[in-house]
């Protein structure tokens, strides 16, 4: 890690990264695609991992003008190539409108629609709890800046080195540096990389596009705090080369800026993704892959927003839900969210839990044991019950899986590098307790009873959920096996085989209403493709007493209109008991139809009506 003198993909030494910006290596890296794509057995390509590029916007727009290139057979369906990049985007940071892409492969929509279904008054008591409980900072922030410090100074040293020789050779090209020392530039290119906002800019060394302006300017606001006395000079040149205005060199210039913009990304990953997520458990469906775990909730009128922003710019965008990179699956996330509502009943009972657990638990830290309570609540399996000695082993076994990799990414009491064994050992050891009937009866049957009844509200998050990616603008992505109650936790739970005997036979019975919901919309995708693929978002207004906890838009065709009507937040019309008319009390659209006369019983009230004018 100290003498590494090649790039790689993310920490991983054996998978070397190829200079595709290179055109012989871009022709025989890419041959088989468009070999695939000329022959009409493709219509399109996702680009894994595009920040690890040198230019991505340069090879996007190169692969469009070669796929654009190539003749197709007749019976092909007719371009241009359908292209989708993984891409995370931080809080706020668009996607640029010219690298000739058709957009992400949908982090972003699963951070949106994720953060929907959480209720912000559940912020503080659950940072609370977590503190309480954990005695690690109620906050994300500060995780995440250890986490970053932390694998710069370790598994990221040699290349932060090779980044910080390039800017001194780049310094010593021209009399404006003669004060810079090695020194001066090693601890601000640290320091930046601390508080970076996004995973990169995409200047060039000569250049860099209008939107990396406000992304420097945020680093300059944030790295103020660290830098030396009489050093914040050092960082304001640096910015200067990342912006193309920097003297020296311009091939040296060109080289520091990729080194330096190819390093903040893998350490946005995997500081953020693969250990500070691994260390903070203020609510667990929070945190995942291009998620804020700082934000608890995202606000009904920015969601609609950042659908109107879809619509103009990224109408043929992925909508994803769940990946195979997800650290819980969607219907976990959807299940943990009801907690964000109830934060005071999920304390009464995580301390009777803690309690129950001491036992076991001898030697395991307190933050280790409620991330794994929460884990056991959210990803219980369906139908499993707490006298079901075979079925909780089987559950046990996925449990410690998770907890191996959850303990070695967070790199506090284990790792990849050097496991501790009996510490993990003593983790799984409390996770086989109490999933054994015989040791852990009443924590089995209050965590059962729980699940049971929070078991309405968590169906409703998951089908919101499945009703906005098949209704907002985009291409919905249904991950394998998740037509299906998807309670899956990280690689490699999240790749088991899928049963598909068993989905075809709920499909021919009578589907869950997932499912149902599932085959519905896209039967309706199917029969009015122009009305989902060209058509904008118009948000409804809706006024009265739980304006709040609804979220209701329009979708205007040539011949007929959609109308989709999604509940959010309910948990309390669940858990209480009260007539959903009741509970809606006076909530209408601003047509002055009334929410309990279009939800009724139902979660979601999406209609086809006809078009008018």
């Amino acid at each position: 890690m100290t003498s590494l003198n090649w790039r790689r993909f993310f920490t991983i030494n054996d998978l070397a990264g190829l200079r595709v910006e290179d055109p012989v290596v871009f022709d025989a890296t890419h041959a088989l695609y468009f070999r695939l794509y000329g022959e009409g057995l493709i219509d399109g390509v996702r680009v894994d991992h595009v920040d690890g590029l040198t230019d991505p916007a340069a090879y996007c727009r190169q692969l469009r003008t070669r796929l654009d290139a190539i003749a197709r057979p007749a019976d092909a369906p007719p371009g241009p190539a359908y292209i989708i990049i993984e891409k995370i985007l931080a809080d706020g940071e668009p996607l640029a409108t010219d690298w000739r892409v058709d957009g992400t492969s949908g982090y972003d929509f699963m951070e949106q629609v994720a953060a929907l279904l959480h209720a912000s008054s559940g912020a503080e008591p659950l940072a609370t709890l977590w503190a309480d409980i954990s005695g690690r900072s109620a906050a994300f922030s500060p995780e995440e800046l250890r986490a970053r410090q932390e694998l710069l100074a370790w598994q990221f040293d040699g290349q932060r080195r090779g980044c910080v020789e390039a800017f001194v050779a780049l310094a010593r090209s021209t009399p404006e540096c003669d004060g810079l020392t090695r020194g001066m530039l090693d601890r601000a290119i640290e320091r930046m990389l601390w508080v970076f906002p996004v995973y990169r800019t995409y200047g060039t060394g000569d250049a860099a596009p209008a939107a990396d302006a406000a992304i420097r300017e945020t680093v300059r606001e944030r790295v103020a705090e660290f830098v030396p006395p009489g050093e914040d000079a050092v960082v304001d040149r640096i910015l200067a080369w990342l912006a193309g205005e920097g003297p020296g060199d311009a091939g040296l210039a060109a080289e520091a800026v990729r080194k330096f913009q190819q390093l903040s990304a893998p350490i946005a990953a995997k500081a953020v993704e693969d250990t500070a997520f691994y260390r903070y458990g203020r609510l667990l469906s929070r945190n995942d892959v291009g998620f804020d775990a700082g934000r608890m909730s995202l606000d009904i009128g920015d969601f609609h927003a950042a659908m109107i922003d879809r619509t103009r710019n990224w109408p043929a965008a992925m909508l994803a839900t769940a990946t195979h990179d997800h650290k819980r699956g969607e219907d976990v996330r959807a299940r943990l969210a009801v907690l964000s509502e109830i934060p005071d009943l999920w304390r009464t009972h995580v301390e009777r839990w803690l309690d129950l657990a001491l036992p076991f638990a001898d030697g395991v830290a307190p933050d280790d044991s409620y991330m794994l309570l929460q884990t056991l609540f959210g990803a219980w399996p369906e139908g499993l019950s707490a006298a079901d000695g075979g079925g909780l082993s089987d559950y046990a076994e996925r449990i410690v899986a998770w907890q191996e990799k959850a303990l070695r990414e967070a790199k506090l009491r284990s790792s990849w590098e050097s496991p501790d064994s009996d510490y993990e050992t003593r983790c799984h050891d409390l996770a086989r307790a109490l999933l054994d009937p015989t040791r852990s009866q009443a924590f089995l049957e209050d965590l059962t009873a729980l699940v049971a009844k929070l078991a309405p509200a968590a169906e409703a998050n998951s089908l919101a959920q499945v009703a906005l990616r098949y209704t907002v603008p985009g291409v919905p992505d249904l991950y394998q096996g998740t037509e299906a109650i998807d309670l899956s936790l990280v690689d490699p739970d999240n790749r088991r085989p899928v049963n598909y005997a068993r989905l075809q036979a709920n499909l021919d019975g009578e589907p869950l209403a997932k499912m149902a919901l599932i085959q519905r919309l896209l039967t309706l995708r199917r029969d009015h493709p122009a009305l989902f693929a060209t058509s904008g978002y118009d948000p409804i207004a809706v006024t009265g007493a739980r304006a709040d906890q609804v979220i209701a838009f329009r979708r205007v065709g040539d011949r007929a209109v959609l109308r989709c009507v999604v509940p959010l937040r309910t948990a309390e019309c669940h858990l209480d008991g009260i007539g959903v008319r009741d509970w809606w009390g006076d909530t209408a659209l601003a047509s002055g139809e009334r929410l309990a006369d279009l939800v009724g019983d139902r979660s979601v009230s999406i209609e086809l009506l006809p078009a008018t004018g």
